[in-house]
């Protein structure tokens, strides 16, 4: 059953976040119709009024240009999936208080769109998932004898840099069946011709392997940090010494709070998935969840922090975004409200009562702490006599 000459409507479940959003506006800008399928209202009318709901590089003026086109739609009800061709699903799969994978609400957003699914669609589904799950939800459709098929093509771009990386990186698609496969052929041949086909399996394996490699990277990085530290030593110029024009340290990288929605949580998701036996995602868990404390610990030994107000600049999981999802610097935060007389924050992508301008946080604070290196950072000067902890070596002190 050859349907790639069919697609014509895609429906994006999860549409108006930070996966869906950008993969509908790619994929609307190749001749898709597209329609966001959200219970985030204020999301959908902010897109629709022509803005991005976050930051993403080029996102609001292709968004601008695409409005007028038609090929855009969104709305919360579930019938629209009837009318889709292909339905892209991006709701993953996060970790619950236990560290152990929380499928219930991926079974019940597929479980509210079933009675709308029809024969012959495709059902793709893009985000992390636990390994094994797109095979019960394959198993699932087959029970009750509906004839959708079901494609696994992890997402796998850095956040802010969505629009560019899905046509710059290749595409991982695998399929439970050959329709899917077609289906998932031509929708990310649409973005790329460099496509990996693999089984479902080992497509999800591929995404959570690659978080987990970059999160135990990050935890060498801070644990060479934390050796270096304790011996009196800077990390900065260690790392300089061991990685300067030499190939076979490269990629080493640089100390600092590893967080954000994927590379814990899919540490976590591979860990549970080999029966708790993965020691070495365990360890880079501890190590890197560790570090608020750690830097703690070490203004502490430098400073009465019981009578000191520390300044916290940046509370985004990563530099030069503003998502905070899982971000680490609100850990340090909460661990610094408990050990000092106030915490004055500062982002430049973030405003609120509890955010304050940068002048009168360097002016109030007896210790600057650098908890995301935003570019607003590089070079700051910081005044005489307050105390810096920089893991990121932002300030170039």
């Amino acid at each position: 059953m050859a349907i790639t000459k069919n697609i014509r409507e895609i429906c994006i479940v999860g549409g108006a976040g930070h996966v869906g959003l950008p993969l509908a506006l790619v994929l609307a800008e190749r001749g898709f119709h597209v329609t966001i399928l959200d219970t985030n209202a204020q999301a959908l009318a902010t897109i629709f009024d022509g803005k991005m709901p976050f930051l993403e590089h080029g996102g609001e003026e292709l968004l601008r240009q695409l409005l007028p086109s038609g090929r855009l739609k969104g709305t919360a009800d579930n019938a629209v999936v009837a009318s889709a061709d292909v339905v892209i699903c991006v709701i993953g799969t996060p970790v619950d208080e236990y560290l152990n994978p929380e499928t219930m609400l991926f079974y019940q957003v597929i479980e509210q769109m079933r009675p709308h699914f029809r024969n012959g669609q495709t059902l793709i589904l893009r985000s992390t998932v636990y390994p094994g799950l797109s095979a019960r939800i394959n198993e699932m459709f087959r029970a009750n004898q509906t004839d959708v098929h079901v494609a696994v093509c992890p997402e796998r771009v850095a956040q802010c840099h969505s629009l560019r990386e899905l046509c710059e990186l290749p595409q991982i698609i695998s399929g439970f069946d050959e329709p899917a496969l077609d289906a998932a052929r031509a929708v990310f041949g649409s973005l790329t011709k460099n496509l990996i086909e693999v089984q479902p399996l080992e497509a999800e394996l591929a995404k959570l392997m690659c978080n987990c490699y970059r999160y135990i990277t990050f935890a060498i990085a801070n644990q060479f940090h934390m050796i270096s530290t304790e011996a009196g030593v800077d990390f900065t110029r260690v790392h300089h010494a061991a990685t300067f024009h030499n190939p076979r340290t490269q990629d080493m990288p640089r100390a600092g709070l590893a967080a954000g929605p994927c590379l814990f949580k899919d540490t976590m998701q591979l860990a549970a998935f080999a029966n708790n036996n993965f020691f070495l995602g365990h360890a880079a868990m501890l190590i890197n969840e560790g570090q608020p404390q750690f830097i703690v610990r070490c203004l502490k030994q430098q400073l009465d922090l019981r009578q000191a107000t520390v300044g916290l600049l940046g509370m985004t999981f990563k530099a030069d975004c503003d998502d905070i999802r899982d971000a680490l610097s609100f850990k340090l935060k909460k661990l610094l409200t408990l050990e000092s007389r106030a915490v004055l924050l500062h982002d430049p992508y973030l405003h609120g009562p509890d955010y304050f301008p940068l002048e009168e946080v360097l002016r109030r604070c007896d210790a600057i702490v650098v908890g995301v290196p935003h570019k607003a950072y590089r070079g700051l000067k910081i005044p005489p006599g307050k105390l810096v902890y920089d893991i990121w070596n932002c300030l170039a002190r």
